[in-house]
């Protein structure tokens, strides 16, 4: 349109021309700025609804307070990072998110790399949760790996799942791989093939990852944050003259999630989240 405008004030003398050549190309400019702008509109509207992730759905984490943060759950099928130091309740989360889902009919398969499995039951108990009973049921597997023999991991973790059609998976932790396997690069290769294999059986799933006190890093090795769907980060930190525990929700893919930092305790019927409370901690 500019040019059209500079070309008639070029030509001032030749009148038939000017009718011919101003008229037309503004008739011309008019439809094609008025049509196509149109065109893309309508065909841009219908695009937002088929989104995969929004079609989705939710499955309840079962922690009091935490849905409430990941507006309603976690979305079926995806692989989340618990990533958390030490003492932070990343094995209590994952046993509730497990128990809650075996109440529900959601089986489901907890691999343990470090902990001896007796002592997860234990400490299931302790909290009031009756393992055995969803194990005799087919609701429950808890199986400890040995990272010595990581080459088998693959196989433990599908043939377990398909044992029992789980939907829900623990890996805790995947910290562990370290402490056996030197070679960072094929840690990545195991960490990314495992998040492979979760994807294309269709489980929703918790890996675990525990980080050092004042570490910046989302997890140990560098790579869990880019292959999980969502990030939920436990801390336990100073607040004036004692320690608190508090999270957040790092990332949640396809989720309109809580930005915040909340508050929670390690009760003696598990953890609990304060989604309404905010925390105030020396980062």
């Amino acid at each position: 349109m500019v040019k059209s405008k500079k070309d008639i004030s070029k030509k001032p003398v030749e009148e038939p021309a000017e009718t011919v050549h101003v008229e037309e190309p503004q008739e011309e400019s008019v439809e094609e700025t008025v049509e196509e702008p149109t065109e893309k509109v309508q065909s841009k509207r219908p695009l937002p609804k088929p989104s995969p992730m929004s079609s989705r759905s939710k499955l309840p984490i079962g922690i009091p307070g935490v849905d409430e943060l990941v507006d309603g759950g976690i979305n079926s099928g995806a692989v989340v990072l618990l990533t958390g130091t030490t003492g932070t309740g990343k094995t209590i989360f994952s046993l509730q998110y497990l128990y809650n889902g075996a109440k529900k009919g959601d089986p489901g398969v907890y691999v343990s790399f470090e902990e001896p499995i007796e002592n997860i039951k234990e400490n299931a108990r302790k909290l009031g949760m009756d393992i055995d009973k969803y194990e005799k049921e087919g609701k429950l597997i808890l199986v400890r790996y040995d990272p010595f023999h990581a080459e088998d991991i693959y196989d433990l973790i599908e043939s377990n799942i398909k044992k029992i059609g789980a939907k829900r998976v623990v890996i805790d932790s995947i910290s562990a791989l370290g402490l056996y396997v030197r070679d960072s690069a094929e840690i990545r290769r195991m960490i990314f093939n495992i998040s492979l294999l979760l994807r294309k059986l269709n489980c929703t799933s918790l890996i675990t990852s525990e980080i050092l006190p004042l570490q910046n890093a989302l997890s140990r090795f560098g790579v869990e944050e880019f292959v999980s769907d969502g990030i939920v980060v436990l801390y336990y930190l100073r607040s004036e003259s004692q320690f608190a525990r508090s999270m957040t929700i790092w990332k949640m893919r396809g989720s309109n999630h809580s930005k915040k930092l909340h508050p929670y305790d390690i009760t003696d019927r598990g953890i609990i989240v304060y989604p309404k409370e905010e925390a105030f901690v020396k980062m």
